[in-house]
């Protein structure tokens, strides 16, 4: 069925459930009389009746079962960006073998209903139902733009409803059709065609249709006639399924025993919570150089300008800098690292970076680009921190007074105090939100916090609610590679998005399971940003596969998730591991680099970040979690899934339909099927599609089983978008 139309304010009032009863069904008007032989009072089986459901566990008329997405632990809600088409689904039955339809009901924060979408049936045998909603439009607004502060009031709790209804007419057409088809003379078909006429006329009458005069009067008018026993049975029949009224029936059906789930809410967040491109790197080895007897010079946040540039020319959305506060060389371990010198502490920029001025012009110069400005906040305080000095309460001490250092997850003593939440946990939320908006008034509009679940996940849900009570475009990425019930914890505490298991999920296998969790329901409640390395991350398959692996994972990252992130160096080919051969690259957070970006050209690394960011700002399917579907193919080397988003969701009014298939073997040429559901797709199954190659033009005609070939010292990957 198509799209029903946008209801006015008068429809709402009438149309609009509540989230614990069944609004009764207004009594239709009695049939006007007629001047044929036929009466027309009520004949035949009543029409299913809608059935007030008082208390939450009472069933109505229609049957409504286990609607998804739903709030977890009945608290924490399902989460999208502001724009992003996701799907929700249904169980929605009526005893016997009545035909039933489903409706899902979109309203804004203020109880507006925004959209109210026919639902498909997606399994008959198990009665699921499903659609695609979308909350408001999407847009590329940044929290500095013009209007930004205008769209902030679309966020918010968004509410979703299933109403389910028996679709009368249908069934009537198909009852009828055979008792004419049977005996056109029978009284059987004569009943039949009284009780069509009953049916427009109460039809009519309902103001749940929401008809206007003019369609009132088409099915009042094409009632009478039905009851004219003048004109032939199959004729009267025929009139009864005019254009017109089969066009009714898809805008503006009869819906009898209308049933309403209770309200979903949904939290409906803004730009990039989702959809985003971050590239991380570090201020004082952006623009480091060494002179001609070895000397290096570390940079600045003057200098760090380029790494803003580097990152708007490869089309990345959020420049990432690490930690700037001061912080203290002493350990031991130059991996190691804590903030707090005699400078400042968390709310200082270290003097060898530069001012806070500098940092405040380095933000501007990033908004004028169209970037954010992200900052790593690692709540590591040093023993030279201030916060050692002016609040000892806040760490733990030894039974002689003296600071306990913190533990590593082997145990070893790490070079900063341990914190102390249970002694006095306001206290420290309250410094640490007065950090953060030390940072949001300098222009930082996201924080990355290093290590959250070391942290109580309360700590972080209070932080993060008085933060974005005051500033709701502040974004918050936790870095927490740790348990899957406390990373999803920290979503639930108000986590925009996290650092997951990408760089190690690198089979076939681990993929196809990886990208249908991140991208399926899971999605709605934990965003997982795909990382191909991060400054502590260098994976055995980077490590191992040179240039093509590199290719491979940026591919995977940008496709597999709306979320992806660069650590910088990524384009250099950097594979530096430390000497036990550990997955790190070496801390560059106290140890500078200065590199040499005129090599990134021999790589090709960087052009395909720059092609792989701009196909993601072209097409539509790449901005969602809920528009993954992973696609069979035959050889355990090739990966491939597809990403779609329909036509009325995109601004061509063009399906936006994008197949990925990947070569996992960096160093042999792979043979594969890919098999493609042109149904589910809503592809043509009588003919061959044409594909274009968005990374390569070269372009294909392509089917329900493709043979796809791809050798690593060519192509590592298709992403091809179909051409409607």
């Amino acid at each position: 069925m198509a799209a029903m139309r946008e209801t006015t304010g008068a429809e709402e009032r009438t149309q609009d459930q509540s989230t614990t009863a069944t609004r009764t069904a207004r009594k239709p008007r009695a049939t006007a009389r007629t001047r044929t032989k036929t009466s027309a009072k009520t004949s035949g089986a009543m029409p299913p009746t809608a059935i007030a459901a008082k208390e939450p566990n009472l069933f109505g008329r229609i049957t409504i079962l286990d609607v998804r997405p739903d709030a977890q632990d009945a608290v924490f809600p399902a989460r999208v960006e502001l724009g992003e088409p996701f799907t929700v689904s249904a169980q929605v039955f009526l005893e016997g073998r009545a035909t039933v339809r489903a409706t899902a009901v979109l309203k804004n924060p203020r109880g507006r209903v925004m959209a109210r979408v026919p639902m498909t049936q997606t399994n008959t045998g198990l009665d699921t139902w499903t659609a695609m909603l979308q909350a408001g439009s999407p847009t590329d607004l940044t929290p500095w733009d013009e209007g930004f502060a205008d769209m902030l009031g679309q966020l918010g709790n968004w509410k979703v409803a299933i109403e389910g209804w028996a679709d009368t007419y249908t069934d009537w057409v198909l009852d009828a059709t055979a008792r004419v088809n049977a005996d056109a003379a029978s009284a059987d078909a004569e009943g039949a065609i009284v009780r069509g006429s009953e049916i427009l006329t109460r039809w009519a009458a309902t103001r749940d249709a929401g008809l206007d005069a003019a369609q009132r009067k088409v099915l009042r008018e094409t009632a009478k006639q039905m009851l004219d026993a003048t004109i032939p049975t199959a004729e009267r029949l025929a009139i009864a399924q005019i254009d017109e009224i089969a066009a009714l029936h898809t805008t503006n059906p009869l819906r009898d025993g209308l049933t309403a789930s209770r309200d979903r809410v949904f939290h409906v967040e803004r730009p990039k919570s989702s959809f985003s491109a971050w590239y991380q790197f570090f201020p004082r080895s952006e623009g480091a150089t060494v002179n001609e007897r070895g000397e290096l010079t570390p940079g600045t946040l003057r200098t760090a300008v380029s790494g803003l540039e580097r990152a708007k020319g490869e089309g990345f959305t959020i420049a990432y800098l690490p930690a700037v506060f001061p912080v203290d060389h002493s350990a031991l371990d130059a991996r190691l690292f804590a903030v707090g010198t005699a400078a400042g502490g968390h709310d200082t920029v270290d003097p060898e970076l530069g001012s806070m001025d500098d940092f405040r012009a380095f933000c501007a110069r990033a908004h004028e680009l169209g970037l954010e400005v992200a900052l790593g906040l690692p709540l590591r305080c040093a023993p030279t921190h201030p916060w050692v000095t002016a609040h000892p309460e806040w760490f733990r001490r030894n039974a002689d007074g003296s600071f306990v250092y913190a533990l590593d997850e082997h145990g070893d003593p790490e070079p900063f105090y341990e914190l102390d939440f249970d002694n006095d946990l306001t206290g420290i939320e309250r410094e640490v939100e007065r950090i953060i908006d030390v940072w949001i008034e300098a222009g930082v509009t996201a924080f990355q916090i290093d290590e959250p679940q070391t942290e109580p996940v309360r700590f972080w849900q209070d932080v993060l609610a008085a933060v974005t009570k005051k500033h709701p475009e502040v974004l918050f990425l936790a870095e927490a590679f740790s348990r899957p019930a406390l990373v999803r914890a920290l979503a639930y505490a108000g986590f925009t998005q996290n650092h997951s298991y990408f760089p190690w999920r690198n089979t076939k296998e681990e993929l196809e399971a990886f990208l249908t969790e991140t991208n399926g329901e899971g999605g709605f409640y934990q965003h997982n940003t795909f990382w191909p390395a991060t400054p502590d991350v260098l994976s055995d398959y980077l490590r191992n596969n040179g240039v093509a692996g590199h290719a491979v994972r940026a591919v995977l990252a940008a496709m597999g998730s709306p979320s992806w992130g660069i650590y910088n160096g990524y384009e250099l080919m950097e594979n530096n591991v430390i000497a036990d051969g550990a997955s790190a690259l070496g801390n560059e957070r106290t140890k500078v680099r200065a590199r040499d970006w005129s090599g990134a050209v021999e790589y090709g690394i960087a052009e395909l970040l720059t092609s792989l960011n701009r196909i993601r700002a072209e097409h539509p399917s790449t901005r969602s979690y809920h528009t993954l579907t992973v696609l069979p193919s035959a050889n355990p080397a090739i990966v491939a899934f597809a990403r779609q988003t329909p036509a009325q969701y995109t601004a061509d009014g063009k399906p936006d339909t994008l197949l990925i298939v990947v070569n996992l073997d960096c160093y042999h040429e792979q043979q594969s099927s890919i098999h493609v559901d042109l149904d589910a797709l809503g592809l043509p199954a009588d003919r061959t599609y044409r594909v274009r190659d968005l990374l390569t033009d070269r372009t294909f005609d392509w089917s329900w089983d493709n043979f796809v070939s791809l050798a690593p010292w060519a192509d590592v990957a298709h992403i091809l978008s179909v051409e409607y």
